[in-house]
């Protein structure tokens, strides 16, 4: 019997998750200030027809002194980049909640849509930290209830946006000189607890409709995207992820060692937290690539995620075993599909297109 097919979504942060990465990977440390860097990774995933790739990203520095790799690149700004040099991978960079309007928040994902051609996605989150809130100097940072309630309302207000223009608005009858349907622009008219918007968006209804939401998913206010990534470190706790979001599609993160051998991936792990003692986020794997692709469907079964959200220890030697070995694998046992089914991020989840809360359906 063939298994349900995985959702696949990987990191292609910096040199890596791990924080001692960029001492034992072969790339250049100022290469992780260029968008090649990262158009590189994504093409490797592209390949691997993995469904998007995230770009993580803060309003404050990387914890830590001297041994970790300190600043990055503006996340939305790079796959925008990546965008036009790619054809199918979704790409979903993380966006902060708290101290970015929500209007901005809404124009800035839609333009990703249009460079990608359908294949966005953004990876919400809030500012939590009085480092982050003194880099503006507006307000206190928010308790961690707060910020996510804030960031749940911010993913209702431009979903809002996205729709207020309908996907016919634009007529560009150039007898008549009229290039937009003034009918078919809405205001969102949005009053909540911590936005007030107006509408209409100055952008264009986005290719998919609605871009990819996705949230992480370990906190009651993270409800109302599309995708939840929960951050969960055992199988129990996963489970109970899947169950309090039954309106999303649910992604357990995983780190991932991997090496030919058992010994010799354990060997890499050692020599990494030797270095920078670390524990990740999410449920852990170090082992050969089969290893990895026997887990993954059985966790998949045993907690009914509909996928991963897998973050390589080293780039590039973590994802280049990724994709080489143990997509070929899953494959092989029927639980990834051979290549793209769509064009958009959309098509990739099994999302459909979403439905625009304004337009009027005829013969309502």
């Amino acid at each position: 019997m063939v298994s349900a097919q995985l959702h696949l979504g990987v990191a292609i942060d910096g040199a890596g998750y791990h924080p001692a990465a960029w001492r034992v990977s072969a790339v250049e440390p100022a290469a992780l200030f260029t968008s090649g860097h990262y158009l590189k990774y994504a093409k490797l995933a592209e390949a691997a027809s993995l469904d998007f790739v995230t770009l993580d990203d803060s309003l404050a520095l990387q914890p830590g002194g001297e041994e970790v790799v300190r600043g990055r690149l503006d996340a939305l700004l790079t796959l925008s980049a990546v965008a036009p040099a790619t054809s199918r991978i979704g790409l979903v960079p993380t966006v902060t909640t708290t101290h970015t309007e929500p209007f901005h928040v809404s124009t800035s994902v839609a333009t990703l849509d249009y460079a990608s051609r359908g294949r966005a996605g953004v990876l919400a989150v809030p500012s939590l930290t009085d480092a982050e809130a003194a880099h503006f100097g507006r307000r206190p940072a928010p308790s961690p209830a707060d910020g996510e309630a804030e960031t749940s309302e911010v993913l209702d207000v431009i979903s809002r946006l996205w729709d207020s223009w309908e996907d016919d608005a634009i007529v560009r009858d150039a007898a008549t000189g009229r290039f937009i349907d003034r009918d078919k622009l809405h205001y969102v008219d949005f009053e909540g607890r911590f936005f007030s918007v107006k509408g209409p968006s100055i952008t264009p209804r986005p290719p998919q409709g609605h871009p990819v939401t996705v949230v992480y998913g370990d906190s009651p206010h993270a409800v109302g995207a599309d995708v939840v990534i929960t951050c969960a470190d055992h199988l129990d706790a996963v489970r109970a992820a899947v169950v309090r979001f039954p309106g999303a599609k649910v992604l357990a993160t995983v780190s991932i060692v991997l090496a030919e051998t058992e010994q010799g991936a354990r060997d890499r792990q050692h020599e990494l937290d030797a270095r920078t003692p670390f524990e990740p986020a999410g449920l852990s794997f170090a082992g050969t690539p089969a290893q990895l692709a026997a887990e993954l469907p059985r966790w998949a079964a045993e907690t009914g995620v509909a996928g991963f959200h897998l973050r390589p220890a080293v780039l590039p030697d973590d994802l280049d075993l990724l994709a080489g070995e143990v997509v070929p694998l899953l494959r092989a046992a029927g639980v990834f599909r051979d290549g793209y089914r769509g064009a958009t991020l959309r098509d990739h989840l099994g999302l459909g297109r979403a439905v625009n809360a304004y337009a009027v359906t005829p013969g309502a």
